[in-house]
């Protein structure tokens, strides 16, 4: 029963408000939303896209570019703060560095993803090194559905309350959150959502959830074993977590594109513009939003 689930959300989305419902795993159960925004001729673009392949291996391509460039600066990032680890997280820069180059050369969408998945698992296997061994959390390698550790708990959790901003601010402007182009089709899945969750998740999603271990403020106290072997957050390790995330959302960053500072919660609502533009056909370009 959704109204029975352990806690909600209010969003804004757009120029209407949002009550999401999430489970106690961080997964989406419902959303109430205001009327639909936006023009029709907008959506009736976006599917049509659907049937242009440059456009959309565009689109999968600059999705996937975002995503590997702000992985890259969150590894750089670390290795500044910790030289003890600088070259296994240097060699990691160097393999997504290369990987941008393919995605450059890349001709089909499958090669798109390939090497989205390439950059991931690049990505991931260095995550372990950016996590301070006197917190006690160790990272071996991504898993979900369900998350078999704190860090997996809180990248999953992270990652849910991402694509529920994403799905908003794509409503917000009219969009449609389902179809999208980098991922595919499938009912019950925001596609277009999570094409816009990869270039931000690594700004907030793993940035965040990086910070709150190696800061100490949640601990392994803040989570339980289900039977079956999922690991999630306590009541009190969510209520911790949705704190940072709302204040991480509050924070100022500059957006290279608009050359002025947004809070970082207003950057899905206006990549979500921009994409609506280059949609639409009123912009030549889409650019990933990027962090220095």
């Amino acid at each position: 029963n959704v109204l029975l689930s352990p806690f909600l959300i209010h969003r804004f989305a757009g120029e209407g408000k949002a009550i999401v419902w999430f489970d106690e795993h961080g997964r989406f159960e419902g959303r109430l939303v205001g009327p639909t925004c936006g023009n029709v001729l907008l959506r009736k673009a976006q599917y049509e896209m659907l049937d242009e392949p440059g456009k959309l291996l565009y689109l999968a391509r600059q999705f996937v570019s975002g995503k590997i460039r702000n992985s890259r600066t969150v590894l750089q990032r670390a290795a500044r703060e910790s030289p003890a680890r600088a070259v296994e997280l240097g060699d990691a820069v160097k393999t997504l560095s290369q990987a941008l180059h393919e995605l450059e050369r890349a001709t089909t969408l499958d090669e798109v993803r390939g090497i989205e998945g390439q950059s991931a698992a690049t990505y991931f296997a260095a995550l372990s090194a950016m996590i301070r061994p006197e917190t006690g959390f160790h990272f071996e390698k991504r898993t979900r559905r369900p998350p078999r550790d704190p860090v997996n708990s809180l990248l999953s959790f992270a990652y849910a309350l991402l694509t529920n901003d994403c799905s908003a601010a794509l409503e917000g402007v009219g969009l449609d959150p389902q179809v999208g182009y980098l991922h595919a089709l499938r009912p019950g899945r925001p596609a277009l959502a999570l094409d816009l969750v990869e270039e931000l998740r690594p700004i907030f999603a793993d940035r965040l959830a990086l910070t709150l271990i190696n800061r100490m403020q949640v601990t392994k106290e803040d989570f339980v074993v289900r039977p079956g072997g999922a690991v999630v957050l306590t009541d009190a390790g969510r209520r911790k977590f949705l704190a940072a995330y709302q204040k991480r959302r509050r924070e100022e960053v500059t957006h290279t594109l608009l050359r002025q500072q947004v809070p970082l919660g207003l950057v899905p609502h206006v990549q979500a513009r921009l994409l609506a533009r280059y949609v639409r056909g009123d912009a030549a370009s889409y650019l990933p939003f990027l962090v220095r």
